[in-house]
């Protein structure tokens, strides 16, 4: 009896690995003999492992005692699937569990750098772009089959689309003298529109993301600020209209060293968005 066609949706399920025993057998032999598919599978299971590094400490925290407290008489449950509700948004949009610091950032920066003791409360915004940018970073970066849509040798349209799309001009930084080169770079979805991700890699592998936002006008905070989650490191900054976030594996030190790099690019007046 012929094997039934394998589809999308099970490859997903796989990767889940919420199919019958029998079934993933089948599937682990189809994978097999085409190694190029088996690839792009391995990435999607990557991508998960990276997620779940990310959010699985957010969904294990205990929620405060005031939101386990019985409700009062009269008022019924309705505070509480309130506070429920507020819950279930907070790990969807990856909003609690972050560290959120001022750092002493390189000299080309220090002007700029947030103190230490400034109110966390008032870069919330900013660190909701360091957030995003770090998902998309854990998203992309293990893909190996297309990590980027449009690849570096295409840059000049890469800067024509990003730029048309977010309405301004969008340049990548370019880093090959810190040893990291252009991949290429996407298109994403942002707050309230369209955001345009780069990314760069070293001659290890190891890989970079730059993502640009240009709807921060609202936003006045202008200091550079150091976020951290699992493994992925996040340094952010706000720039005008402008929100830059650089994420990468890489310590503090180096992430800081390449944000100087970005920043000193974007602030000369023939590169700077």
């Amino acid at each position: 009896m012929s094997q039934m066609p394998v589809t999308e949706a099970e490859l997903h399920a796989y990767v889940d690995g919420v199919l019958p025993a029998a079934r993933m057998a089948e599937i682990d032999a189809y994978l097999s003999a085409r190694p190029e598919e088996a690839a792009r599978i391995a990435a999607y299971a990557t991508q998960n492992d990276e997620l779940r590094r990310l959010f699985d400490p957010v969904r294990d925290e205990v929620p405060p005692a005031a939101m386990l407290t019985r409700p009062q008489a009269g008022r019924q449950r309705q505070p509480w699937l309130r506070a429920a509700a507020m819950v279930v948004i907070a790990l969807t949009g990856a909003v609690a569990g972050w560290e959120l610091h001022g750092t002493v950032a390189p000299a080309q920066m220090q002007a700029r750098v947030a103190d230490d003791a400034a109110p966390m409360l008032a870069s919330a915004s900013a660190g909701a772009l360091a957030q995003r940018a770090a998902v998309a970073h854990a998203v992309y970066t293990p893909d190996m089959r297309r990590p980027v849509e449009i690849g570096a040798l295409q840059e000049d349209q890469l800067v024509t689309w990003l730029s048309k799309r977010l309405g301004s001009d969008i340049r990548p930084a370019h880093l090959g003298k810190l040893g990291y080169e252009l991949i290429g770079g996407r298109l994403l979805p942002g707050d309230s529109g369209p955001v345009a991700q780069s990314m760069y890699q070293d001659q290890a592998g190891r890989r970079l993301t730059l993502y640009v936002s240009n709807d921060q006008t609202h936003n006045q905070d202008t200091g550079f600020r150091f976020a951290r989650e699992g493994r992925v490191n996040v340094f952010y900054w706000i720039d005008g209209k402008f929100g830059y976030a650089l994420s990468a594996s890489a310590d503090k030190g180096e992430l800081a060293r390449v944000a100087a790099a970005v920043y000193e690019q974007l602030d000369k007046p023939e590169s700077r968005p």
